[in-house]
Protein backbone atom coordinates (compact mmCIF):
# COMPACT_ATOMS: atom_id res chain seq x y z
CA UNK A 1 0.00 0.00 0.00
CA UNK A 2 1.53 3.38 -0.94
CA UNK A 3 2.07 5.63 1.95
CA UNK A 4 -0.34 8.01 1.45
CA UNK A 5 -2.75 5.77 0.99
CA UNK A 6 -1.98 4.21 4.37
CA UNK A 7 -2.18 7.74 5.73
CA UNK A 8 -5.12 8.14 4.49
CA UNK A 9 -7.02 5.10 6.00
CA UNK A 10 -5.92 6.59 9.17
CA UNK A 11 -7.48 10.06 9.15
CA UNK A 12 -3.74 11.21 10.19
CA UNK A 13 -3.55 13.83 7.51
CA UNK A 14 -2.54 17.61 7.91
CA UNK A 15 -4.78 20.20 7.95
CA UNK A 16 -3.42 21.51 4.79
CA UNK A 17 -4.43 17.99 2.84
CA UNK A 18 -7.39 17.82 5.26
CA UNK A 19 -9.16 21.47 4.73
CA UNK A 20 -6.86 22.50 1.73
CA UNK A 21 -4.74 26.92 2.14
CA UNK A 22 -7.79 29.21 3.37
CA UNK A 23 -9.48 31.04 1.42
CA UNK A 24 -8.32 34.84 1.09
CA UNK A 25 -10.00 37.75 0.37
CA UNK A 26 -9.56 40.48 -2.03
CA UNK A 27 -7.61 44.00 -2.52
CA UNK A 28 -9.25 45.68 -4.96
CA UNK A 29 -10.00 42.77 -6.79
CA UNK A 30 -7.24 40.69 -6.77
CA UNK A 31 -6.91 38.03 -4.26
CA UNK A 32 -4.62 38.87 -1.17
CA UNK A 33 -1.62 36.48 -0.73
CA UNK A 34 -2.89 33.51 0.70
CA UNK A 35 -0.59 32.08 4.28
CA UNK A 36 0.14 29.08 5.87
CA UNK A 37 2.23 30.04 8.73
CA UNK A 38 0.90 32.80 11.15
CA UNK A 39 2.28 36.07 11.68
CA UNK A 40 6.26 36.20 11.31
CA UNK A 41 7.04 39.22 13.53
CA UNK A 42 5.21 37.60 16.34
CA UNK A 43 6.92 34.81 18.22
CA UNK A 44 7.78 32.03 16.33
CA UNK A 45 7.71 29.12 18.72
CA UNK A 46 4.56 30.22 20.91
CA UNK A 47 3.28 26.94 22.30
CA UNK A 48 5.37 24.64 20.85
CA UNK A 49 6.74 21.83 23.18
CA UNK A 50 10.38 21.34 22.06
CA UNK A 51 12.95 18.64 23.37
CA UNK A 52 16.76 19.45 22.33
CA UNK A 53 19.43 16.37 22.97
CA UNK A 54 23.14 17.61 22.88
CA UNK A 55 22.43 20.97 25.02
CA UNK A 56 24.81 20.41 27.84
CA UNK A 57 27.88 22.11 26.27
CA UNK A 58 28.71 25.63 27.29
CA UNK A 59 29.02 26.48 23.99
CA UNK A 60 27.37 24.17 21.84
CA UNK A 61 24.69 24.77 19.59
CA UNK A 62 22.20 22.65 21.58
CA UNK A 63 22.65 25.50 24.05
CA UNK A 64 22.22 28.17 21.73
CA UNK A 65 18.78 27.00 20.28
CA UNK A 66 16.89 26.26 23.37
CA UNK A 67 17.75 30.07 23.86
CA UNK A 68 16.32 30.60 20.89
CA UNK A 69 13.17 28.68 21.11
CA UNK A 70 12.44 30.21 24.67
CA UNK A 71 13.09 33.74 23.47
CA UNK A 72 10.61 33.11 20.86
CA UNK A 73 7.76 31.72 23.71
CA UNK A 74 7.81 28.13 23.53
CA UNK A 75 6.05 26.85 26.03
CA UNK A 76 8.06 23.79 26.99
CA UNK A 77 11.99 22.77 26.30
CA UNK A 78 13.71 19.89 27.34
CA UNK A 79 17.19 20.44 27.10
CA UNK A 80 18.96 16.57 27.18
CA UNK A 81 22.22 15.33 27.00
CA UNK A 82 24.68 12.91 27.71
CA UNK A 83 26.75 14.77 30.15
CA UNK A 84 24.98 17.41 32.81
CA UNK A 85 27.69 19.41 34.71
CA UNK A 86 26.32 22.29 33.10
CA UNK A 87 22.29 21.36 32.41
CA UNK A 88 21.10 22.65 35.42
CA UNK A 89 22.52 25.68 34.90
CA UNK A 90 21.39 26.00 31.94
CA UNK A 91 18.30 25.66 33.27
CA UNK A 92 18.56 28.13 35.48
CA UNK A 93 19.73 31.16 32.96
CA UNK A 94 16.71 30.15 30.94
CA UNK A 95 14.12 30.31 33.63
CA UNK A 96 16.06 33.99 34.76
CA UNK A 97 15.73 35.36 30.97
CA UNK A 98 11.80 33.76 29.85
CA UNK A 99 10.09 33.02 33.27
CA UNK A 100 7.21 32.13 31.06
CA UNK A 101 8.76 28.78 29.22
CA UNK A 102 8.90 25.54 31.45
CA UNK A 103 12.18 24.46 31.14
CA UNK A 104 13.20 20.53 31.96
CA UNK A 105 16.36 18.99 32.02
CA UNK A 106 16.99 15.22 31.40
CA UNK A 107 20.68 13.24 31.43
CA UNK A 108 20.10 10.33 29.40
CA UNK A 109 22.10 8.69 26.17
CA UNK A 110 20.76 9.81 23.09
CA UNK A 111 21.43 6.50 21.49
CA UNK A 112 19.41 4.48 24.40
CA UNK A 113 16.22 3.85 23.04
CA UNK A 114 14.29 3.22 25.89
CA UNK A 115 15.57 6.76 26.89
CA UNK A 116 14.33 8.57 24.01
CA UNK A 117 10.83 7.08 24.14
CA UNK A 118 10.81 7.92 27.97
CA UNK A 119 11.59 11.72 27.26
CA UNK A 120 8.91 11.89 24.12
CA UNK A 121 6.15 10.11 26.74
CA UNK A 122 7.11 12.67 29.38
CA UNK A 123 6.60 15.43 26.69
CA UNK A 124 3.30 13.93 25.64
CA UNK A 125 2.36 12.92 29.14
CA UNK A 126 2.80 16.60 30.44
CA UNK A 127 1.39 18.75 27.77
CA UNK A 128 -0.62 16.97 25.41
CA UNK A 129 1.85 17.27 22.15
CA UNK A 130 5.23 17.31 20.82
CA UNK A 131 5.88 20.01 18.58
CA UNK A 132 9.74 19.74 17.79
CA UNK A 133 12.67 17.34 18.51
CA UNK A 134 16.15 18.60 17.72
CA UNK A 135 18.26 15.90 17.62
CA UNK A 136 21.99 17.07 17.86
CA UNK A 137 23.88 14.92 20.06
CA UNK A 138 27.15 13.91 18.42
CA UNK A 139 30.91 13.59 18.80
CA UNK A 140 33.60 13.33 16.55
CA UNK A 141 36.85 11.61 15.96
CA UNK A 142 40.26 12.65 14.52
CA UNK A 143 41.54 9.43 12.82
CA UNK A 144 42.13 8.47 9.20
CA UNK A 145 40.44 5.66 8.07
CA UNK A 146 42.77 3.15 8.55
CA UNK A 147 43.38 3.88 12.20
CA UNK A 148 40.04 3.51 13.04
CA UNK A 149 38.42 0.11 14.20
CA UNK A 150 35.23 -0.84 14.43
CA UNK A 151 34.38 -0.76 17.94
CA UNK A 152 35.24 3.26 17.23
CA UNK A 153 33.26 3.91 13.99
CA UNK A 154 30.47 2.22 15.18
CA UNK A 155 30.28 4.26 18.15
CA UNK A 156 30.54 7.21 15.44
CA UNK A 157 27.13 5.96 13.82
CA UNK A 158 25.54 5.25 17.18
CA UNK A 159 25.65 8.59 18.79
CA UNK A 160 25.63 10.71 15.57
CA UNK A 161 23.27 8.62 13.19
CA UNK A 162 21.11 6.38 15.69
CA UNK A 163 20.37 8.71 18.02
CA UNK A 164 18.48 10.88 15.23
CA UNK A 165 16.63 7.69 14.00
CA UNK A 166 15.39 6.80 17.18
CA UNK A 167 14.44 11.07 17.46
CA UNK A 168 12.47 10.28 14.41
CA UNK A 169 10.84 7.01 15.38
CA UNK A 170 9.29 8.66 18.40
CA UNK A 171 9.01 12.10 17.84
CA UNK A 172 6.84 11.13 14.63
CA UNK A 173 4.31 9.23 16.72
CA UNK A 174 3.74 11.61 19.18
CA UNK A 175 3.42 14.26 16.41
CA UNK A 176 0.41 12.59 15.25
CA UNK A 177 -1.05 13.08 18.45
CA UNK A 178 -3.79 15.49 18.21
CA UNK A 179 -6.53 17.06 20.63
CA UNK A 180 -8.38 20.34 20.98
CA UNK A 181 -5.49 22.16 21.21
CA UNK A 182 -3.71 20.66 18.37
CA UNK A 183 -6.83 19.24 15.94
CA UNK A 184 -4.38 18.11 12.99
CA UNK A 185 -0.68 16.38 13.49
CA UNK A 186 2.21 18.07 12.68
CA UNK A 187 5.81 19.03 13.71
CA UNK A 188 9.47 19.67 12.86
CA UNK A 189 12.13 16.60 13.99
CA UNK A 190 15.51 18.53 12.77
CA UNK A 191 18.87 16.27 12.59
CA UNK A 192 22.26 17.60 13.36
CA UNK A 193 24.22 16.61 9.96
CA UNK A 194 27.03 18.28 9.22
CA UNK A 195 28.99 20.08 5.93
CA UNK A 196 30.95 16.97 6.24
CA UNK A 197 28.07 14.77 5.17
CA UNK A 198 27.41 16.71 1.70
CA UNK A 199 31.09 15.97 0.47
CA UNK A 200 34.61 14.93 1.75
CA UNK A 201 37.12 16.62 2.96
CA UNK A 202 35.56 18.61 5.55
CA UNK A 203 35.83 15.77 8.75
CA UNK A 204 37.14 12.44 9.55
CA UNK A 205 35.73 9.55 7.28
CA UNK A 206 33.73 7.69 9.93
CA UNK A 207 32.22 10.85 11.04
CA UNK A 208 31.44 12.24 7.26
CA UNK A 209 29.46 8.72 7.50
CA UNK A 210 27.29 9.08 10.12
CA UNK A 211 26.46 13.10 9.05
CA UNK A 212 25.62 11.72 5.85
CA UNK A 213 23.06 8.65 7.03
CA UNK A 214 21.37 11.71 9.30
CA UNK A 215 20.96 13.18 5.94
CA UNK A 216 19.46 10.59 4.47
CA UNK A 217 17.62 9.24 7.33
CA UNK A 218 15.55 12.69 7.45
CA UNK A 219 14.95 12.46 3.33
CA UNK A 220 13.52 9.29 3.46
CA UNK A 221 11.67 9.65 7.04
CA UNK A 222 10.08 12.67 5.48
CA UNK A 223 8.71 10.48 2.51
CA UNK A 224 7.23 8.11 5.00
CA UNK A 225 5.58 10.77 6.67
CA UNK A 226 3.97 11.76 3.27
CA UNK A 227 0.76 13.75 4.63
CA UNK A 228 0.61 14.18 8.05
CA UNK A 229 2.40 17.62 8.23
CA UNK A 230 5.46 16.44 9.95
CA UNK A 231 8.72 17.59 8.40
CA UNK A 232 12.07 16.60 8.47
CA UNK A 233 15.29 18.83 8.24
CA UNK A 234 19.10 18.00 8.67
CA UNK A 235 21.04 21.41 9.37
CA UNK A 236 24.88 21.11 8.02
CA UNK A 237 26.80 23.40 10.12
CA UNK A 238 30.26 24.26 8.60
CA UNK A 239 32.90 24.50 11.06
CA UNK A 240 31.30 26.83 14.39
CA UNK A 241 33.17 27.45 17.75
CA UNK A 242 31.54 24.79 19.80
CA UNK A 243 32.77 22.09 22.44
CA UNK A 244 33.67 19.45 19.37
CA UNK A 245 35.99 22.83 17.71
CA UNK A 246 37.40 23.86 20.46
CA UNK A 247 41.01 22.41 19.71
CA UNK A 248 40.91 23.48 16.24
CA UNK A 249 40.23 27.26 17.34
CA UNK A 250 42.75 27.06 21.20
CA UNK A 251 45.95 25.55 18.47
CA UNK A 252 44.97 28.58 16.20
CA UNK A 253 44.82 31.08 18.97
CA UNK A 254 48.23 30.05 20.63
CA UNK A 255 49.84 30.17 17.49
CA UNK A 256 48.58 33.49 16.44
CA UNK A 257 46.51 31.75 13.19
CA UNK A 258 43.05 32.45 14.55
CA UNK A 259 42.32 35.02 11.26
CA UNK A 260 42.77 31.65 9.33
CA UNK A 261 39.59 30.35 10.57
CA UNK A 262 37.25 29.93 7.80
CA UNK A 263 39.24 30.94 5.48
CA UNK A 264 38.47 28.62 2.83
CA UNK A 265 34.22 30.14 3.23
CA UNK A 266 33.34 33.09 1.01
CA UNK A 267 32.94 34.64 4.60
CA UNK A 268 36.38 34.51 5.67
CA UNK A 269 35.31 33.16 9.15
CA UNK A 270 34.58 30.49 11.39
CA UNK A 271 30.52 30.39 12.87
CA UNK A 272 29.13 30.79 16.24
CA UNK A 273 26.14 28.27 17.70
CA UNK A 274 23.69 31.30 17.41
CA UNK A 275 23.99 31.39 13.44
CA UNK A 276 23.11 27.89 13.43
CA UNK A 277 20.30 28.13 16.37
CA UNK A 278 18.59 30.61 14.16
CA UNK A 279 18.67 28.04 10.98
CA UNK A 280 17.37 25.60 13.75
CA UNK A 281 14.67 28.33 14.68
CA UNK A 282 13.38 28.70 10.98
CA UNK A 283 13.11 24.56 10.77
CA UNK A 284 11.47 23.94 13.64
CA UNK A 285 8.81 26.71 13.31
CA UNK A 286 5.46 27.22 10.91
CA UNK A 287 7.20 29.74 8.67
CA UNK A 288 9.46 26.69 6.99
CA UNK A 289 5.97 24.46 6.67
CA UNK A 290 6.78 24.12 3.31
CA UNK A 291 10.49 23.22 3.81
CA UNK A 292 10.98 19.29 4.33
CA UNK A 293 12.96 16.50 3.11
CA UNK A 294 16.39 19.48 2.75
CA UNK A 295 19.70 19.14 4.09
CA UNK A 296 20.43 23.08 4.50
CA UNK A 297 24.07 24.04 4.70
CA UNK A 298 25.03 26.51 6.83
CA UNK A 299 28.44 26.71 6.70
CA UNK A 300 29.51 30.47 5.70
CA UNK A 301 29.29 29.16 1.97
CA UNK A 302 31.86 26.48 2.17
CA UNK A 303 30.35 23.93 0.41
CA UNK A 304 29.17 26.40 -2.42
CA UNK A 305 32.29 25.96 -4.59
CA UNK A 306 35.36 23.90 -5.10
CA UNK A 307 38.68 24.33 -3.46
CA UNK A 308 40.57 27.05 -4.27
CA UNK A 309 43.62 29.37 -3.21
CA UNK A 310 42.84 32.51 -1.92
CA UNK A 311 43.74 35.37 -3.57
CA UNK A 312 44.92 33.30 -6.31
CA UNK A 313 41.56 32.87 -8.38
CA UNK A 314 42.16 35.40 -10.86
Amino acid sequence: MPPLARVKNTAQLSRELAEGVPEVGTFENIPQVRQIAGDSVGQRMKGKVCIITGANSVIGIGRATAHQFARNGARAVYICDFASSHLETHKRELNSLYPSVDIHTRQFDAADEEAVKKVVQEAVDAYGRLDVFFANAGISSGRVFWEEDTEGFMKMMRTNTLSVFLAAKYASRAMLKTSEEKPYPCGSIIGTASVAGLRSNAGPTDYAASKAAVISLMQTCAYQLVGTGIRCNAVCPGLIETGMTKVTYDAARKRGTEKKIGQLNPLRRGGQPDEIARAVLFLASDESSYVNGQAWAVDGGLSAGLPFVPGKLA
